[in-house]
């Protein structure tokens, strides 16, 4: 089967400093890409992009200049073929509280802000850096594998921001998969379920923690590792045949209201 080439290509992972990002990264790089690890957190961006061959840019995703600056890192390194929209984030808050007052709205906007809009914003410009190479000899000049959540179908209580977010990145999946088809791109979405990211700390307590929500997955009864979702990324990118899909890698779990 013909693959999509990474070897000596430039590719970008947002959030790529710790979690899904930096598993993504660490596969891509040994698949030959040079990539750039855009995110906020200088120190640990830096030292992932050091390890992988590849360079650090520190983008918020929101912000059209930090994003023009990732992509100009990546064609100065080699012909943009993949990004991987990894950056995120949630904040928990019920619709009304315990005394019927509204959620603040401000946190509502900042998910969907950060989350979709940065996915998006990441997401217009690097398609453009990726239409304007040369195709390969299957016509593909490249791939986008956004990270929507389990919670866009099985959202649980306070996630309404989140799920909303993630809801989005789904629905925007197909119809830019089909804006994206005539450049030569494919577009694809992960769905993780409960992974062990940095989110969940560090530590006795959380290792109880994490031991307990894993008792829900399906199976196996586990967090799942950043280097499973990570070889999902690899196969959506390199695979020339998927194409707007939505894929869940979450063991199985169907999250329960809370």
């Amino acid at each position: 089967m013909y693959r999509l080439d990474l070897q000596d290509k430039s590719a970008v992972v947002t959030g790529g400093a710790s979690g899904i990002g930096e598993a993504s990264a660490r596969q891509l790089a040994a698949l030959g890409a040079k990539c750039v690890i855009a995110d906020l957190n200088e120190e640990a961006g830096q030292k992932v992009a050091t390890e992988v061959g590849g360079i650090f840019v520190k983008c918020d995703v929101r912000s059209e200049e930090d994003g023009a600056a990732v992509v100009e890192a990546a064609n100065d390194m080699g012909p943009m073929r993949a990004l991987v929209n990894s950056a995120g984030m949630g904040m928990a808050g019920r619709t009304i509280n315990r005394d019927n007052e509204p959620m603040d709205l401000a946190i509502f906007q900042r998910v969907i802000d950060i989350n979709l809009v940065g996915s998006f914003n990441m997401l217009r410009l690097c398609a453009s850096a990726m239409a304007k190479t040369d195709p390969d000899d299957d016509g593909q000049k490249g791939a986008i594998v956004n990270m929507a959540s389990v919670a866009a179908f099985d959202g649980q209580i306070g996630q309404n921001s989140y799920s909303a977010s993630k809801g989005g990145i789904v629905g925007m999946t197909l119809p830019i998969a089909r804006d994206l088809a005539a450049a030569g791109i494919r577009v694809n979405t992960i769905a993780p379920g409960l992974i062990d990211t940095p989110i969940y700390g560090t530590g006795e307590q959380s290792d109880q923690f994490k031991a307990h929500l894993g008792k829900s997955v399906l199976f196996p009864p586990r967090l799942g590792y950043g280097d499973e979702l990570a070889s999902m990324v690899m196969e959506l990118i390199t695979n020339p045949y998927m194409n707007a899909e939505t894929i869940r890698v979450d063991g199985g779990i169907r999250m329960p209201p809370k």
